[in-house]
Parts: structure tokens; C-alpha cells; sequence
């Protein structure tokens, strides 16, 4: 069992008040790089709390893209197991950060190098925050512009099938930075008994979901996503619609998250019946990612194929963008997340 820091901490100074902490946590996102750093502490305490590391994920190999805009690191974390991150330019001339939940992942989805790895463990709270507290060391060290704005949870691992760390994540962060909840994203194959729970869960908060839909049409659907079932649709359905009723507004939409691959699900019909799905449901956006080599049976839909899928779906009144491809070169592109060194 891996103990988180505040575990550690309690462990360690049994009698300290509530607020040490809070002092403490609000230091990791601080310009502190240890825990000597941290005045706030009496000298005494911070020659103990040197048991306790200051960071939960140590860098073990970095790589940036071509034209810089795309970053990613092999972190190492408990187990001396790896996980993958990725730090990418956005239009707000800031950055964004994809991380990891889990080291590795069980969904097995076909088009996807980190389902091949099968899953390890998730990750504790600590080092899904440590990956945002590396990332702004980063930017600083290399002298990069400009400060991370927005956090996807698109990284390796089902976050929903890490939901009680992940939402111990997502209150950290937005308490101790300034990134908002719009501006954080996680994204889901679509863990049914989660989503329901979300619906209900008050310390949920309610960032961005993005639901990886990937076909409107069952068997298609389970042909690319392994742990689908005959009634994914229709009970998706009905949760988005609620989901919509309670949370939706101007700002607060889903997302449809949609693969394109070459003549498995890109076709005319495949355009028709998602808009058709989304049309029923209401305030949703589909975002469509332009598949990128994992090695695995699939091949990307074409440009024109693409843009048909979309010019439908615009047709029908559904908003829709592609995904601009980044860090491909690096294999930090959408599906190509994996550590070999992980399979089990």
C-alpha cells in the first residue's frame, strides 16, 4: 500500500493542528523546490519532514517535438514503475498538460498503445498533482513562455476507474492554482456506475467530461471498445441527458470524443447516426481525433473522409472540431502513450 504524503505527515507529527497542512499543501505550488524552502515551517520540522518526499514522480527521460510545441516525460513513480505525460502549446498561448491516472490501462481499447500494456496499479493523488508540479518546474527550468492553463485526463489510464484519487486531484488543484474548472477535462471510455455517481456526489467537482464515444452504432462500438456492451448506448443516453439537466449551460457541455478510423467507423451512416444520437441528447460537442500509429490493426480515416464526417454533422446542426495532431513525432499523440518497460 502506497501512503499518500499527508498519510506520511500524520504518521510522522500526530499532535500538529489541521492548518500545518493546508500550510504545506499550499507550498507544493509554491516557487518552493523542498522542503527547506518552506519558512513557513519551524526549523525543527523541516529537518524531520526530509522522510516524507517532496515530490512522488522523479524524471527519468524528457522529449520535446520538432517545433517545441509538444513535450513529453517518462516519469518514474512507487514500484520503480513508469508513467507517461505530455505538456503541448495551446491557443491561448499557454499550455496545456495531459496526465496520467493510472500506470496502464485495463479498458483495451483496439486503437490504443496503452490498453497493451494491461494495467499495473492507479496512481495515488500525489502523483497525478506531481505531474502538474514537474511540468511547472519544467516550463521554468527550460525558460519556456508562458504558464499551464489547462489540464486534460487524457494520459494513460481509465480516470473514472480511479475515481476516489482522481477527485482528491481535481479538488487540489482547483483550491491551490488558478486554473478553473473549465479549464480541466477529464475524459472517459464511459464507466457507467461513475458517471451515475458523479450525478449525485457533491464533492465531485464539475469540470469537463469527455465521454470517448467512438461509434453511435453498438457493434461497431464494441469492435473498437473491447468493454462495451449491447445497452452502453441507451443508458449513455439517458445518463448525458441528466447529466445536461442538472450541470449544463453556456459553458458546461460534453464532449463526444471520436477516433477516425478508415473504414471501421467514417462512414456516411456512422456520420448520420451520431448526429442523430446527439441531436437527441442535446448540448454536446464531438471533437474528432485523427488516429495516430500505435501499431495496431487500424488505419486513420483520410482528410476527405474526415471533413465529409464532419460536414455532416455540422449539417445537422452539431458542433463539431478536429483535433489538431501534436507531438506525434514523439509519440505523445492521442492513443500513443505506453512504457514498455510497464507490460504485464
Amino acid at each position: 500500500m502506497i501512503q499518500s504524503r499527508k498519510e506520511q505527515f500524520d504518521h510522522l507529527f500526530p499532535n500538529e493542528p489541521a492548518f500545518r497542512w493546508k500550510q504545506i499543501e499550499q507550498g507544493f505550488f509554491s516557487s518552493a523546490r523542498d522542503w527547506s524552502d518552506l519558512t513557513t515551517l519551524s526549523k525543527s520540522m523541516r529537518e524531520q519532514i526530509t522522510e516524507i518526499p517532496w515530490m512522488s514522480v522523479e524524471a527519468k527521460q524528457t522529449f520535446k517535438s520538432g517545433n517545441g510545441d509538444t513535450h513529453k516525460a517518462i516519469l518514474t513513480v512507487a514500484g520503480d514503475k513508469q508513467i507517461e505525460t505530455v505538456l503541448m502549446k495551446n491557443k491561448r498561448e499557454a499550455w496545456t498538460i495531459c496526465v496520467s491516472s493510472q500506470i496502464g490501462c485495463a479498458m483495451r481499447c483496439g486503437f490504443c498503445a496503452t490498453g497493451k500494456m494491461g494495467l499495473s496499479r492507479s496512481l495515488i493523488a500525489d502523483e497525478i498533482i506531481d505531474q502538474l508540479r514537474f511540468w511547472q518546474h519544467y516550463i521554468e527550468d527550460e525558460g519556456l513562455e508562458g504558464r499551464i492553463s489547462n489540464i486534460v485526463f487524457m494520459g494513460m489510464g481509465e480516470p473514472l476507474a480511479n475515481y476516489p484519487e482522481v477527485k482528491k486531484t481535481l479538488n487540489t488543484i482547483l483550491k491551490h492554482t488558478d486554473i478553473g474548472r473549465t479549464r480541466i477535462t477529464v475524459s472517459t471510455v464511459g464507466v457507467l456506475p461513475r458517471l451515475e455517481q458523479i450525478l449525485t456526489d457533491d464533492e465531485w467537482p464539475h469540470i469537463r467530461l469527455a465521454v470517448s464515444l467512438h461509434s453511435a452504432i453498438p457493434t461497431t462500438r464494441k469492435q473498437i471498445v473491447p468493454t462495451s456492451f449491447d445497452e452502453f448506448l441507451p443508458k449513455l443516453e439517458a445518463w448525458a441527458k441528466a447529466y445536461l439537466k442538472k450541470f449544463g449551460n453556456r459553458r458546461h457541455h460534453l464532449t463526444f470524443e471520436y477516433v477516425m478510423l478508415k473504414d471501421v467507423n467514417d462512414t456516411e451512416k456512422h456520420a448520420r447516426t451520431l448526429a442523430n444520437f446527439v441531436k437527441r441528447i442535446g448540448n454536446v460537442r464531438v471533437n474528432l481525433i485523427p488516429y495516430n500509429l500505435t501499431g495496431v490493426e487500424f488505419t486513420c480515416s483520410t482528410d476527405s473522409a474526415t471533413h465529409m464526417f464532419q460536414d455532416i454533422l455540422k449539417e445537422k446542426g452539431v458542433v463539431t472540431t478536429i483535433r489538431h495532431t501534436m507531438g506525434d513525432d514523439i509519440e505523445a499523440a492521442c492513443g500513443q502513450l505506453i512504457v514498455e518497460d510497464n507490460k504485464t
